[in-house]
């Protein structure tokens, strides 16, 4: 595990301005978000929570670079030149090194075991295969399935799959872990193990979270809590 990292409230670690995101039917124009501002502290924890259909997913992909905005900017860290500038080449860099998905969905590779599926990225990443897969079975024993190291998806629980896929997610040590429903499919008691295992790895490698999540349980666990309606914030 990396070292803790103090919730700063300095500079913010991921700064979005004026996102706007909108897609077409034919000629007409849907509007999904309508000019979203907002930040994120190195450290900090945030739920962003609302109705189905305000765009709460769609402004997580943006914030997670995985689709470009209509129109707007995102920063990260001290870097003063948006993200969506940056080549395609630097901006796949930049996601596989400073941030971490998880989503509703663990997307597992089904042949492989739950300690070959965490040390995948770091292998396409391109490091060495035996200290990936320390770590990788490091991170198993962290997230509570160190005795589950050679089980296939298929021989997991849905709880225990989704706890793979946060490991397979924080590997490479993002700054920033974005999550999408990943509760969505578990029942409570899972959902309980997952919420305290994010909680434990905020406090253990001081990794921000933030979260799209219908569950106000987890939402109020969070240090800050945004609903999104009519495609913008109401704090």
């Amino acid at each position: 595990m990396s070292e803790a990292r103090q919730y700063s409230s300095g500079l913010p670690l991921l700064r979005a301005e004026g996102i706007k995101k909108s897609f077409f039917k034919g000629k007409t124009e849907i509007s999904v978000l309508r000019g979203i501002d907002f930040s994120i502290q190195a450290g900090e924890m945030v739920a962003i929570t609302g109705a189905s259909g305000v765009g709460k997913s769609t402004l997580l992909h943006i914030l997670g670079t995985l689709e470009p905005p209509s129109s707007g900017r995102v920063f990260f860290g001290t870097s003063s030149q948006d993200v969506f500038k940056f080549s395609e080449k630097a901006l796949a860099l930049f996601r596989n090194r400073a941030l971490g998905f998880v989503f509703q969905f663990h997307y597992l590779l089904p042949e492989f075991s739950a300690l070959e599926n965490v040390m995948m990225p770091a292998l396409i990443a391109g490091h060495a295969r035996k200290p990936a897969e320390q770590q990788a079975a490091e991170l198993l024993q962290f997230v509570g399935l160190g005795q589950r190291l050679n089980h296939r998806p298929a021989e997991l629980s849905g709880g225990e799959q989704q706890r793979v896929a946060i490991a397979r997610a924080v590997i490479l040590r993002p700054r920033l872990l974005l999550a999408d429903e990943l509760t969505g499919n578990l029942d409570s008691v899972n959902s309980s193990v997952v919420m305290d295992l994010l909680i434990k790895l905020n406090q253990a490698t001081g990794v921000s979270l933030l979260l799209v999540t219908h569950d106000q349980n987890l939402a109020k666990k969070m240090h800050r809590v945004l609903v999104m309606k009519d495609v913008a914030f109401v704090n």
